[in-house]
Parts: structure tokens; sequence; C-alpha cells
């Protein structure tokens, strides 16, 4: 598939240890219904009908494992601790993508339909944009003692998901510029002044973190097969 842009590119970081998990794995390799979450991440994406390639980044000693998982259809890269060096290298191998997005192995039921609409957004003319989601609970700032300095308004507040898409030159120029480390991509794309537009989310796209997160995604998938 591809438009006067170039091809859609799929960038899924997915070398991170995922500690907070506690399954003394990557936790990309975590099996939730028979599956890797990686495996129900990429298979997400190609679902979705609008990504050409996927590019995945995992640790340098799952490399050869994950190439033989997903064979010839995946280019298989080695990532990094950081997750900001993880997207580096996967931009390495995007070629001639004019889309590309950037897509957490962690949120692995991902509905393919957001990651369409993501991709049509950008086809559409936005430059940057992300799935967001308002915010429920009420938000504190805090100090380093742990004493609450502020309360946000809610209203104006955004719990942001993945897939984040962009327009490869300007992903290509935010990585080329950062410094330092972001906790998602968009975060770099700002800081170069550009807009970064938002989407309606899905409840479906939550990351999973934690083991209260696996047993909500393993409820899910459960329900979906009944």
């Amino acid at each position: 598939m591809s438009s006067h842009l170039g091809p859609v590119v799929a960038l899924v970081p997915a070398a991170g240890q995922g500690l907070r998990l506690l399954r003394g794995q990557p936790k990309a390799f975590v099996e939730l219904g028979g599956s890797t979450l990686l495996q129900r991440s990429v298979d997400g994406l190609t679902s979705s009908g609008a990504v050409d390639r996927v590019v995945v980044m995992v640790p340098a000693d799952l490399v050869e494992h994950t190439r033989a998982l997903f064979g010839p259809s995946v280019t298989v890269v080695a990532g990094a601790a950081e997750r900001t060096d993880s997207v580096r290298s996967g931009l390495s191998e995007v070629g001639d993508a004019g889309i590309v997005l950037v897509h957490d192995a962690a949120r692995a039921l991902t509905p393919p339909t957001l990651i369409a609409r993501v991709v049509a957004e950008v086809r559409a003319g936005r430059t940057a944009v992300v799935p967001a989601l308002p915010v429920a609970d009420t938000i504190k700032s805090v100090d380093i003692m742990g004493a609450v300095v502020g309360t946000p308004d809610r209203s104006a507040l955004r719990a942001i998901q993945t897939p984040q898409g962009f327009r490869a030159d300007l992903l290509r120029r935010a990585y080329a510029e950062a410094s330092g480390t972001a906790t998602d991509d968009a975060g770099l794309v700002e800081r170069l002044g550009e807009t970064v537009h938002t989407i309606v989310g899905d409840a479906l796209a939550f990351k999973i973190t934690t083991p209260h997160d696996l047993l909500l995604a393993e409820a899910i998938v459960l329900q979906e097969s009944v």
C-alpha cells in the first residue's frame, strides 16, 4: 500500500526488559492467549491494511530467534535498553518510507481500526498524530518529598497511546536533533516546535506494564474467544 507520501513503515520497539511485569523475561516475549505480546502487536499492524512494512527492535540475543519467529515478512534488528535508542535503530531500516508509525509491543490488544485511523490522519495532511483518551483520575503535581504542589485541570489532560504516526521526514529530523531521551516520540517532535494532533484513542490500546494489566488482557482475550 502506498501513496504520494510513500510506504507506511511501522516500528515496534521491543527491547525493554519490562521488569514491572515480574515475568523474568523481556516483556514483549511474554505470552498472552498463546501468542507473545510482540506477535499480537505485529498482527494488529498487518491486519490494519494500512501498513506496508514492519520493523521490530529486540534484545541483541533474541534477534535470530525473532527472525525465525516472523520469517521474511518482518525486519528484525537489535534494539537498546532505552526506547529512544531502539527507535533510532529502527529508523535506519525504514528506507523510502513516507509515513512512520511507532507502536509499543506492550499495547498488544490495540484494534487494527485505530491503527488505520492514525495512518489516515497523516495521509490527510497531519504531520504528527497520536491517539489519546481523557484522563479519568484527578492528577496531582508533587515535589520530591511527596507533598502536593498543584492540581492540573484534567479537562485539558490526555493519556497518550500508540501507534503514533509521523511524516517520515519529520520523525527523522526529531531524532537527528534529539538530546537525551523521551517517553514517547511525539515528545521529540514537540521539542522542534511542531504541532502534534490527537485523535480519539481506544480503551483496548492500554499498555500491559504490570501483572494487573496482564490479568486484564488475559480476561479480554478469554472473553473474545468465547
